[in-house]
């Protein structure tokens, strides 16, 4: 496995039209502006962008990671429980529970649905995490342009 490279048991990733542009914007910024260590979690981004299947925000299933969305998950070797939100870099807060789309982690759960099992290289290992729940998804609570 690369270093950036996400396994997930779902074969479609979906993105709203919303989050697509402004992650593409994103990745406009951070190429012209950003740390070298950045272009590595930007690369497997637009990877992620690339092959997903783009769909209106009003059309997202409810049980898809979308950028704001707070994701329920169990770490599949250590049984730990975790919840996160997916944010953009500037509002990412650790203690907060808000983690940056250019992560590792919340890049490999971006666009993949409850239940899936994604994979990814954490430091010093490879972690697995299934998708418990989803219990904020922006576009299910009808907001489609957080």
């Amino acid at each position: 496995m690369s270093d950036n490279l996400a396994v997930t048991t779902q074969a479609t990733v979906y993105i709203s039209k919303t989050d697509r542009d402004r992650l593409g914007n994103l990745i406009e910024l951070v190429r012209k502006q950003g740390a070298p260590s950045d272009v590595s979690y930007v690369n497997k981004l637009e990877d992620e962008l690339e092959f997903a299947e783009v769909l209106e925000p009003q059309n997202i299933p409810p049980d898809v990671v979308t950028m704001r969305s707070k994701v329920g998950l169990l770490d599949l070797d250590t049984g730990e429980e975790s919840s996160y939100s997916i944010v953009f870099p500037t509002e990412a807060n650790l203690d907060e529970g808000k983690i940056s789309v250019l992560t590792p982690l919340a890049t490999a759960l971006l666009g993949h649905r409850r239940g899936a099992t994604v994979e990814f290289r954490a430091p010093g290992r490879i972690r697995r995490l299934r998708i418990l729940d989803i219990p904020f998804q922006p576009e299910a609570d009808g907001f489609f342009d957080l």
